[in-house]
């Protein structure tokens, strides 16, 4: 198999802040992002707003469960336990934060109706919550978005509107929010980081002796909200960022220290966010250990391996934990406790059955 790499992350240090739409849109630019004359901006989400985040959102999202794999444990070499948020309502973590950030909007602000530009599972997400809160929803996804987040975002209830591209998307998205609907970031939101983060409180409580935890980062608000809450309650804990080597958001950043757009062509579609933010890079280098990357055909491998052994389906950007894990774990203590988020299931078995016969067996 490939051989993968690793980036020690700096010491924490504050980052220089960018704007909204102009920043996340793939219309910025790296001089935009460095601009000196910016205040510097730091790591905004505490405990207590992951704290008023699970208060808010219970009852909304599925307490996933965390249990030990004897399978991985062997594999491996070090006791493993999984976090099954592949289990989670539309099928990844990211009800969490969006339930929080619609949930603490005014009923005056809901009626706007919501708009966000997605091609992966912020949008199935979004589409979701607001069917569930009889809210409208409007997701600008650009045309090279796979048929099956189309159709499962529009099973939810949303309208899709598909464009040429990420920058025709947000210039939209900037359009409608101008008209007045809320325009919901699908990761650099300080209310969808803290119902992210309430995994992390989740997963210590199941499992307290973790002792190291794998976390795969896209555009960085799922591994934020997470290693807060676990450095939170467990400063000692170790948590490394998982990306896959054509999706390199984060470690692209942390070289520039500043968020840099990336074209990512890796098959972990959902782990390919344009760029990482201020926030989230603030998060990175505050909370992470290491940030892993790995290639694309053992994280199939091990996609296929998690299907045979825990009977699970997952998406690429969560079996890359284990790829990752397992690369890591002979040379963490004996008696480490290894956590795995398994983030999300949103996978086609069309693509599962193409990635098997053109990367393993190709």
């Amino acid at each position: 198999m490939p051989a993968s790499s690793r980036l020690h992350i700096p010491l924490a240090r504050p980052s220089r802040s960018c704007g909204f739409l102009d920043e996340f849109s793939l219309r910025s630019n790296a001089s935009h992002l460095r601009d000196e004359d910016k205040p510097m901006k730091t790591f905004d989400v505490a405990l207590s707003d992951i704290e008023a985040a699970r208060s808010r959102i219970a009852g909304r999202v599925r307490r996933t469960p965390s249990f030990e794999s004897r399978e991985v444990t062997a594999r491996i070499g070090r006791r493993t336990v999984l976090k099954m948020e592949a289990l989670q309502i539309a099928g990844s973590f990211k009800v969490r934060g969006v339930f929080n950030k619609v949930l603490s909007l005014s009923e005056a602000e809901r009626r706007k109706g919501l708009v966000t530009v997605s091609g992966g599972n912020h949008a199935i997400a979004l589409s979701r919550v607001a069917g569930t809160l009889g809210m409208k929803a409007l997701v600008l996804m650009p045309k090279v978005t796979p048929r099956f987040n189309i159709d499962l975002t529009k099973t939810f209830g949303a309208e899709v509107e598909l464009c040429d591209d990420a920058a025709e998307a947000f210039a939209k998205a900037e359009a409608y929010a101008a008209d007045g609907m809320l325009f919901i970031h699908p990761y650099d939101d300080p209310a969808i980081i803290a119902g992210h983060g309430t995994l992390g409180l989740e997963f210590l409580e199941d499992a307290p002796d973790l002792t190291h935890v794998f976390v795969s980062i896209g555009g960085g608000g799922f591994m934020s909200g997470t290693a807060a809450a676990l450095k939170a309650k467990r400063p000692d804990i170790a948590v490394y960022g998982v990306e896959t080597s054509g999706a390199p958001t984060m470690t692209e950043a942390l070289k520039a220290n500043a968020p840099v757009t990336i074209r990512a062509t890796s098959i972990a579609r959902t782990l390919g966010a344009p760029f990482a933010t201020e926030r989230t890079l603030a998060a990175a280098k505050e909370f992470l250990k290491e940030i892993r990357l790995v290639e694309d055909e053992p994280v199939v491998a091990d996609l296929v391996w998690l299907l045979q052994s825990e009977k699970v389906l997952c998406e690429p950007a969560a079996a890359c934990v284990l790829t990752a894990a397992a690369e890591i774990a002979p040379s963490l203590p004996k008696d480490a406790v290894i956590g795995l988020v398994l983030c999300g299931s949103n996978v086609a078995l069309e693509d599962l059955d193409h990635w098997c016969r053109t990367i393993l067996h190709g």
